[in-house]
């Protein structure tokens, strides 16, 4: 009888993917590859997800979960006298250290795969659900929910093309004051 998957272990597995993704890239992993890469079987991978879809679908859930928590935990996420702006330059500078860098390059690469129409199964649920988190915390700002859902996708999307930006060209300057724009704009959005 086969073992049932313990779903702690199946998520330390999920961080271990991830981790290895972040180093090597996800374009053309095969799940031999990345259990290889991981010193371990394809068994264990195949243990844990049916096929290489399943395993993304884990990991894009489990990045998703790891970006709400770090959102939630930002000191001021949940009180609407904290700008938005102070919560963006907080995610920016925690994305861009040194232990982070390597996991925001990976859900760049993730979102472009999928912008390319190379990764069309799980991607949309990705972004869509980060606006719809993010819209949360402007709805506590007292926006309306559905003028908060569209300004957390601008928010979102114009936040990803300065990253982006700045990991491409590493011009810090001029994607620093850019971010600076942004921060601007979001905080004017919940002004009282």
């Amino acid at each position: 009888m086969a073992r049932t998957a313990d779903p702690a272990r199946r998520v330390e597995l999920i961080d271990e993917i991830i981790g290895k993704l972040a180093e090597t890239g996800i374009a053309q992993f095969s799940l031999r590859t990345l259990a290889a890469a991981l010193g371990r079987s394809t068994r264990v991978l195949t243990h844990h997800f049916t096929d290489k879809n399943a395993l993304l679908r884990a990991v894009l859930e489990r990045l998703d979960e790891l970006q709400h928590q770090a959102l939630a935990a930002t000191p001021g996420w949940t009180d609407p006298a904290v700008g938005v702006g102070a919560i963006v330059r907080d995610a920016w500078q925690r994305h861009l250290r040194d232990g982070e860098i390597a996991r925001t390059r990976l859900v760049h690469e993730i979102e472009g795969l999928a912008a390319a129409g190379r990764l069309t199964d799980h991607v949309p649920l990705f972004v869509s659900g980060r606006a719809r988190f993010v819209a949360d915390a402007l709805v506590l700002r007292g926006l309306s929910p559905e003028d908060a859902l569209v300004k957390a996708t601008l928010l979102n999307n114009a936040y990803a093309g300065v990253q982006t930006d700045h990991l491409i060209t590493g011009d810090v300057g001029r994607t620093s004051a850019a971010l600076e724009l942004l921060c601007a704009l979001a905080d004017g959005w919940t002004r009282v």
